[in-house]
C-alpha cells in the first residue's frame, strides 16, 4: 500500500508532515509510488509517465502550491480528470476516490493475479474511505452525536458528481477509463461543483449574468441573480422566440447568445420532445454551467443557509435547471446523486418550496438505500411540517424502517425495533389514506383477497370518496413509486398489517373516524406549488387529476405556473401592434401567418 493511501486512511492531511532539513527538495512522487512507477526524476529530468513530459523545476518555494494540486490530481490508467479540487475544500469534497495504476511486482515480473488483488484492495480502501468520509450517510448502527451531526439539507459536493456514484457501481475503471487527459492549459475559466465543461461547448464569454448578496439575518444570506442590459436584450429576444412556437428561432438567438439560460432550458425540452435525450443533457449541463459561473464568492451550495426567492424570475432558472438536471441524473440510474440535488432544490427556499421537493425527497432517498437519511428528515420535521400528512411520507417512511430491519449488519434490537416502528406507521398511514391500497395492489399486479376487497373501508368508495387533491397527491405517488413495493417480502409485510387495520376499523376504534373527518378539511385544495410539481413531473396519472383552471393555462416549460405575487427587476417594453400603425402590409402578411412579427 503506498505512503499515500496509508496518510488517507489515517486521516491525516498533505502537509502536515514535519519539516525537516530536505523539506526543500521536491519531488512529484512518493517512495512507494517511485517504486511502482520508475526511478525518481531529477530537479531538471523527465517525468517517467512517459516521453517528452518535463519534470517541475522548482526554483521558488512558492510553486509548491500548485505543483500539491498536480500530485494529486485523479490518475487512472495515467490518465488525469478534467478538474483538479483544490486541497482548502471541505473535508466532504475529499470522497472522490483516487485510484492509481496498480501493478504488482514479483521478482521482477508482474502477474495477473496480483495484479487483480491489489486492484481489489484498492477499490476496498475507497469503501472504508467512503464510509468514513460520508458524514451525511449512517454507515454504523448507532446515530452520531448531535454536534457532529450536519444539518439535515447539509449538500456533500462529492455526490453532486454522478461519476462519484457510478464509480461506486462499476468500478473507476469503467468510469473513467476513456477519458482523455486533463489538458495543461485549461480552457475553461474555473473548476465547478455542478457539472463539468465540455469541449465541445461554445467558448464560454460572461452572458451578463451574475448574482448580488440582497441581506444577511439570522444565520440566512439572501441571494439574487442579475441581468445586465446586454443580457435582458437577449432575454426579450427569447420571448419573442418562444411566442413564435418555432424552436428554430431559439437555435438562432443561441449562436449569439450561446450560453443563455432560458434558451438552453426550452431548447433542451423541444431536444426531448423529440426523443433527442443527449442533446437535451447537454443543454441542461450548458445552462448549469453558465450560472455557476455568475455565482457570488459568498453564495454556498453546501451550507443549507443560502437562499434564492422564487418570486424573482432571475432565480427561478437556477431553480428549473437543477430541477431537470437531477430528473436526467435519475433516469441515469444515478439515484443518489439526484438526491443531493434535491436537498440541494430544497434549501434554497424550504418554508415556500416552491418545487414541492417534499413530494419527491423520500421517493429518491429509497431509490438510493438511504433509509437513515429519510427516517431522520421525517423524525426532525415532522414536528414543524406535519409530514406525515402528505401521502408519499406516510407510506415511505414506513417502508424505509421495514427495509432497514431487513439489513443484518444492525443489532437484533435495532432490528426488532425497526419493524416494530414500521407496522406501527404502515398502519396509521392505512387508516389515514385508505385509498391507496387497492391503486397500489393493482400496480403491482396483485389480487388481494375477498376480505379486502370487498370490506367498506378498502373498496372502490375509499377512492371515490376522497377529495380531488388527495386524489393528486396519491395518483403522483403511486405512479412514481408503486415498483418499489413489489418485493415479496413487503407485500407480505404490508398483508399482515392490512389485517390488523381492518380489525381495528371493525372494532370501531376511533382513530379510523378522526383521520376520516381530517381527511375532508386539510384536502380541499392543493396548493399552486403543489401543481407546478406536477407539471413538472410529468406523471400521467398525476396530470390528469389536476384542476380544470391549472389545464386550460398556457405552461411554459422555462417557467412553469409563475407565482401570483412575482417580484420584477425589469419589465419587458410593449411591443407596438401593427394595428396601431395602420400597416396594411403588415396585416396582409400577419393574416397568411399567424407567426409573423415586424420588428418595430
Amino acid at each position: 500500500m503506498s505512503r499515500r493511501a496509508l496518510r488517507r486512511l489515517r486521516g491525516e492531511q498533505r502537509g502536515q508532515e514535519p519539516l525537516g532539513p530536505d523539506a526543500l527538495k521536491f519531488v512529484l512522487l512518493d517512495d512507494d509510488d517511485a517504486e511502482e512507477e520508475g526511478p525518481k526524476p531529477g530537479l531538471g529530468g523527465r517525468r517517467p509517465g512517459g516521453a517528452g513530459k518535463e519534470g517541475v523545476r522548482v526554483n521558488n518555494r512558492f510553486e509548491l502550491i500548485n505543483t500539491e494540486d498536480l500530485e494529486d490530481d485523479l490518475v487512472v490508467n495515467g490518465e488525469r480528470s478534467d478538474c483538479t479540487l483544490p486541497d482548502s475544500v471541505s473535508s466532504g469534497n475529499k470522497g472522490r476516490a483516487k485510484h492509481g495504476n496498480a501493478e504488482t511486482k514479483q521478482d521482477g515480473g508482474a502477474t495477473k493475479a496480483g495484479s487483480s488483488e491489489q486492484e481489489n484492495g484498492l477499490e476496498d480502501i475507497d469503501r472504508i474511505l467512503e464510509r468514513i468520509e460520508d458524514s451525511s450517510g449512517f454507515s454504523h448502527p448507532g446515530p452520531p452525536p448531535l454536534s457532529s451531526r450536519k444539518h439535515v439539507l447539509y449538500v456533500e459536493h462529492r455526490h453532486l458528481n454522478p461519476d462519484t456514484e457510478l464509480k461506486r457501481y462499476f468500478g473507476a475503471r469503467a468510469v473513467l477509463g476513456e477519458q482523455r487527459p486533463r489538458q495543461r492549459q485549461r480552457v475553461y475559466p474555473k473548476c465547478t461543483w455542478l457539472t463539468t465543461p465540455k469541449s465541445t461547448w461554445p467558448r464560454y464569454s460572461k452572458p451578463g449574468l451574475s448574482m448580488r448578496l440582497l441581506e444577511s439575518k439570522k444565520g440566512l444570506s439572501f441571494f439574487a441573480f442579475d441581468h445586465n442590459e446586454e443580457y435582458q436584450q437577449a432575454q426579450h429576444k427569447f420571448l419573442v422566440a418562444v411566442e413564435s412556437m418555432e424552436p428554430n428561432n431559439i437555435v438562432v438567438l443561441l449562436q449569439t447568445s450561446p450560453y443563455h439560460v432560458d434558451s438552453l432550458l426550452q431548447l433542451s425540452d423541444a431536444c426531448r420532445f423529440q426523443e433527442d435525450q443527449e442533446m437535451a443533457r447537454d443543454l441542461i449541463e450548458r445552462a448549469l454551467y453558465s450560472m455557476e459561473c455568475a455565482f457570488h464568492p459568498l453564495f454556498s451550495l453546501t451550507s443549507g443557509t443560502c437562499r434564492l426567492d422564487y418570486r424573482r424570475p432571475e432565480n427561478r432558472s437556477f431553480y428549473l435547471t437543477l430541477y431537470k438536471q437531477m430528473s436526467f441524473l435519475e433516469k441515469r440510474g444515478c439515484p443518489r446523486t439526484a438526491l443531493e440535488y434535491c436537498k440541494l432544490i430544497l434549501s434554497l427556499e424550504p418554508d415556500e418550496d416552491p418545487l414541492c421537493m417534499l413530494l419527491l425527497i423520500d421517493h429518491l432517498a429509497l431509490r438510493a438505500r438511504n433509509y437513515e437519511y429519510l427516517i431522520r428528515l421525517f423524525q426532525e420535521w415532522e414536528a414543524h411540517r406535519n409530514l406525515s400528512q402528505l401521502p408519499n411520507f406516510a407510506f415511505s417512511v414506513p417502508l424505509a424502517y421495514f427495509l432497514l430491519s431487513q439489513q443484518t449488519d444492525l443489532p437484533e434490537h435495532e432490528l426488532s425495533s425497526a419493524r416494530q416502528q414500521a407496522s406501527l406507521l404502515i398502519q396509521q398511514a392505512l387508516t389515514m389514506f385508505p385509498g391507496v391500497l387497492m391503486p397500489l395492489l393493482e400496480y403491482c399486479s396483485v389480487r388481494p383477497d375477498a376480505t379486502v376487497s370487498n370490506h367498506r373501508f378498502f373498496g372502490p368508495d375509499a377512492e371515490i370518496s376522497q377529495p380531488p387533491a388527495l386524489g393528486q397527491l396519491v395518483s403522483l405517488y403511486l405512479g412514481r413509486s408503486h415498483f418499489l413495493w413489489k418485493e415479496p417480502a413487503i407485500m407480505s409485510w404490508l398483508e399482515e398489517n392490512v389485517h390488523e387495520v381492518l380489525q381495528a376499523v371493525d372494532a370501531g376504534d376511533p382513530a379510523v373516524e378522526a383521520c376520516e373527518n381530517r381527511r375532508k378539511v386539510l384536502y380541499q385544495r392543493a396548493p399552486r406549488n403543489i401543481h407546478r410539481h406536477v407539471i413538472l413531473s410529468e406523471i400521467k396519472e398525476a396530470v390528469a387529476a389536476l384542476p380544470s383552471d391549472v389545464t386550460t393555462q398556457s405552461v411554459m416549460g422555462f417557467d412553469p405556473l409563475p407565482p401570483l405575487d412575482t417580484i420584477y427587476s425589469y419589465v419587458r417594453p410593449e411591443r407596438l401592434s401593427p394595428v396601431s400603425h395602420g400597416n396594411t402590409i403588415a396585416l396582409f402578411f400577419r393574416s397568411l401567418l399567424p407567426n409573423y412579427t415586424t420588428e418595430l
